[in-house]
């Protein structure tokens, strides 16, 4: 009876041992994994900085190449955040709010650009508005041509960046309690003053959070822009197409842009995880 005992003992031993040892193995591997990834992704953005100096820095921010490319840049990116702004938050709510034939496919053409190569994107721009294009070739006719110009950067921009706004602001209004716009209605409120008063003050985080995504894809559009619009300093060299020819003469101007591209980038992230709630250093809930 001892010796069978003894045997059990034994077993149940082995048995956590072995779940031990794969419980650690199977930690060491996660965490080799986070390892990795974090290394892999932290040192491509930490290698700009590394690069240059804090003089050559500010240095490189005040050649011609540099300052006509932020100024533009600002300019097309907040001009198409207007546009896709005014345009995309009455699509968005009547999406939301509605149904009507053929809704499923108006989703799908939205939705289009965010997995359509930028590349192919401009293509089809160029052969829509170019000079000899389906629709341009009656502007040009009218000595009014869109490619290769500082609209035709707007045009691309919006093209890249409006499903960003327009699927966010679409859940934002689809989380809004429509129970708080009938009753405003029976109050003599009209659609309008609904709208405005009660469903976008509600809906406003999501707003915000998708305008900013939105204008952070224009601000780094590049393939859509390089195909239909050129890479023309001063008109349609923005901060990437700068980045991509300043590399051949000026290496420490692309990496200034670069960096500042990054840096926005992150403070981008910080604003729409700060409007959502998400914390960097939450506690941790689970061990494994």
């Amino acid at each position: 009876m001892n010796i069978l005992r003894k045997r059990i003992n034994i077993r149940e031993n082995n048995v956590n041992l072995n779940d031990r040892l794969v419980r650690r193995a199977l930690f060491f591997t996660i965490y080799l994994a986070f390892g990795i990834f974090i290394a892999f992704i932290g040192l491509a953005i930490v290698s700009l900085f590394f690069r240059i100096s804090l003089d050559g820095f500010l240095e490189s921010l005040t050649t011609e190449v540099v300052v006509e490319a932020i100024k533009l840049s600002i300019l097309t990116s907040f001009s198409s955040l207007i546009i896709v702004i005014a345009l995309g938050t009455p699509i968005a709510y009547i999406n939301a709010r509605h149904r009507y034939l053929g809704k499923q496919l108006v989703d799908t053409l939205i939705d289009l650009p965010v997995v359509l190569p930028p590349a192919v994107a401009g293509l089809g721009l160029l052969m829509a508005f170019g000079r000899r294009g389906l629709i341009g070739q009656y502007f040009s006719a009218f000595g009014f041509d869109i490619a290769f110009t500082t609209l035709a950067v707007i045009m691309a921009q919006v093209f890249v960046s409006s499903p960003f706004y327009i699927r966010q602001a679409k859940t934002s209004f689809e989380d809004v309690n429509s129970e708080f716009e009938a009753a405003a209605r029976t109050l003599g409120a009209t659609p309008l003053s609904v709208f405005f008063r009660i469903t976008v003050p509600i809906a406003m985080n999501g707003l915000v959070s998708g305008a900013i995504m939105a204008w952070a894809r224009a601000l780094g559009e590049f393939g859509a822009t390089i195909m239909f619009a050129g890479n023309f300093q001063g008109r349609t060299q923005t901060m990437p197409l700068a980045v991509y020819s300043a590399l051949e003469s000026n290496l420490d101007a692309a990496i200034s842009l670069a960096i500042i591209l990054v840096t926005v980038s992150f403070i981008i992230i910080v604003i729409i995880k700060s409007l959502t709630g998400v914390t960097f250093f939450a506690p941790a809930t689970d061990r494994i």
